[in-house]
């Protein structure tokens, strides 16, 4: 199967970056409208949300100026002061025309009273309304309202004062239709001509109606909330969601829209929320909020106000947009996808020639003709393609030369120059091999030096250096040509000694070694004696394995090293002392500095 050349790839790279960069201009400009339309949303809500507050506001003085204006009217004065409610009253009469009037122009009024301060707040003349018209009650039927706040607190109050209570639900018995319904209710005092009060002016507007007067001229799709100081809802689009705390669950705005919190902790006095930054909280919408001051300091301090309007109506013309955007980023790529095939044959038709030179330069060392006269990118490469032929060879040869110092360096140690542990392991491999084949045998002679530390120590590495380079020479000398001496680390060396005279030619050579390194060495002036210990293991009585030799190697020179005097020692004595040992044999016999087994300085090792 053939693979895709790189006309194709370049191809295919150069759309993709076409594609790409339309289709992330694109949605750039997507994402920048959608953001630009919200802003603006929220703008335009924030906006209109103040202006409802402020409306809110001169309406409630509104409503507050009708109450003083009705409070001022000399016949309330007169009523309140001296009529007890029975009996014909043309004063009483003409006054209720008035309250009739009022309550014709103002559909957001559910009650006008007069009050009387005497005769424990009576009502003089009252005004419900019931649906769309206003009903007077009767006289059989007014009722003593001394004990409500709203009478109390407005006697309290100076001439002219107003009084403005919390927003509440309607409970009061015989409001016919205003019953049950949000509340706002003002109310300011009737003051006699001396400046006494005599009585209450009062009147009761219905929230919901008032807020629907002041956004008659606000987007259908717009929402209204509206909050107590405490967040409580008074205005929600879900009407089961206001007013909690008169049916025992208190339902809050700042848990239902957590961003509104500064607003009520007054840190902030407008918040902006939308459903792209906080899609949980906005929940595919729009808002704003404020905070207005209402009331008075005994009652509700601040409302909040919010409008919200519906995301997917923000984000109409997004959604338009974004379809032709789309339908430009296809058109586009299309576009791009031709640019690209002809923009990459003729980027790579010159390569290919190169590439097909130099394709044949490495298969046969000789090569096609080259542009060699361009003066372009394509002429500097052919250039380079030329002298890369006359330095190939050059490098081959360097290569060779480089390799075969490189398998000496792996197979031997730096410092000492002779084999190293894993040339040694392979040649024991070997030797073991055709030992195994001739019926030879084989002795591993493991070389520890005595005190090399203490030099090391003393002296520094550079000595220390020095004496092990000097060890590898005198080992050399000491050993035959069929020999071998490896260097495996440190201050430890391996012997390997072949031949069928191997075992018998072991101790000899061991005690050479010995008397070798132990006399001095004069590095740089300085007198130094070494000294070593050394454990002999055989094949193949002590093992059939380079790992088994070297080990049993290993613990006869241990054995050898914790003797009293440094010497050496074959693995078969070892074990043969530890028999003997163990039945509880013991022979004192010494040759020399050799340790024979039984003897005390092997049993301290045992």
């Amino acid at each position: 199967m053939m693979r895709p050349g790189l006309t194709f790839k370049l191809s295919l790279l150069l759309a993709c970056i076409g594609v790409i960069a339309s289709g992330a201009t694109g949605y750039y400009a997507y994402r920048a409208n959608r953001t630009m339309l919200v802003s603006e949303a929220e703008q335009n809500l924030l906006t209109s949300t103040e202006l409802l507050g402020q409306r809110f506001s001169v309406a409630i003085d509104d409503v507050a100026a009708d109450a003083l204006v009705l409070a001022t009217l000399p016949s309330a004065a007169q009523l309140a002061q001296f009529d007890d409610g029975s009996g014909a009253n043309p004063s009483r009469e003409r006054l209720a025309k008035v309250f009739a009037s009022f309550m014709a122009n103002h559909p957001e009024y559910l009650q006008i009273r007069l009050i009387a301060r005497q005769h424990y707040g009576l009502e003089l003349i009252r005004f419900d309304r019931n649906g769309q018209s206003a009903v007077r009650v009767e006289t059989n039927r007014l009722q003593e309202k001394g004990q409500f706040a709203y009478v109390f607190d407005t006697l309290a109050l100076p001439p002219r004062g107003i009084y403005i209570s919390p927003i509440a639900v309607n409970h009061e018995h015989g409001a016919h239709s205003a019953e049950g319904k949000p509340t706002l209710r003002l109310a300011t005092p009737v003051a006699a001509d001396d400046g006494s009060v005599v009585g209450v002016m009062v009147l009761d507007v219905d929230l919901a109606s008032l807020l629907k007067v002041l956004q008659v001229d606000l987007p259908r799709d717009y929402q209204v909330y509206l909050a107590n100081e405490w967040g409580d809802f008074l205005i929600h689009p879900d009407a089961s969601q206001t007013f909690g705390f008169d049916r025992g669950r208190r339902i809050f705005m700042q848990d239902s829209f957590p961003a509104t919190k500064p607003i009520f902790e007054q840190s902030k006095s407008a918040v902006l929320m939308n459903g792209l930054v906080r899609p949980q909280q906005a929940a595919g919408h729009v808002l704003a909020f404020i905070r207005r001051p209402f009331g008075a300091a005994d009652g509700n301090r601040f409302i909040v106000l919010g409008l919200s309007k519906p995301l997917s109506d923000v984000l109409a013309g997004a959604n338009l947009l974004g379809i032709r955007i789309i339908r430009m980023v296809l058109v586009s790529s299309v576009f791009a996808f031709l640019l690209a095939i002809l923009f990459a044959r003729a980027l790579t038709q010159p390569l290919q020639m190169l590439a097909h030179a130099a394709t044949h330069f490495f298969a046969d060392h000789t090569m096609g003709a080259l542009p060699l006269r361009r003066t372009d990118e394509i002429g500097v490469l052919a250039r380079c393609f030329d002298r890369m032929r006359r330095e190939i060879r050059l490098q081959l040869d360097v290569l060779h030369s480089k390799q075969h110092e490189l398998v000496h360096l792996a197979s031997h140690d730096a410092l000492t120059g002779l084999p190293n542990r894993m040339l040694f392991a392979q040649k024991l491999e070997t030797a073991i091999d055709e030992a195994a084949a001739s019926g030879e045998r084989l002795a591993v002679l493991f070389v520890d030096l005595d005190r090399f530390k203490q030099i090391n120590d003393q002296f520094g590495h550079t000595v220390g250096d020095r004496v092990l380079a000097t060890v590898a020479r005198r080992l050399q000398a000491v050993l035959s040509e069929r020999d071998m001496v490896a260097r495996l680390g440190g201050d430890e060396f391996i012997v390997l000694i072949r031949g069928s005279a191997a075992t018998d030619a072991a101790p000899g050579i061991a005690a050479g070694i010995i008397d070798s390194l132990n006399e001095t060495l004069l590095i740089d002036g300085q007198p130094l004696v070494v000294g070593a210990s050394i454990g002999i293991s055989q094949y193949p009585a002590d093992g059939t394995s380079v790992e088994m030799l070297l080990l049993n190697a290993d613990a006869a020179m241990y054995a050898a090293k914790s003797g009293e005097h440094a010497s050496w020692l074959r693995y078969e004595d070892l074990l043969e002392a530890r028999r003997r040992k163990a039945g509880g044999m013991a022979v004192d016999e010494r040759d020399g500095d050799r340790m024979e087994p039984g003897s005390d300085n092997l049993d301290a090792v045992l």
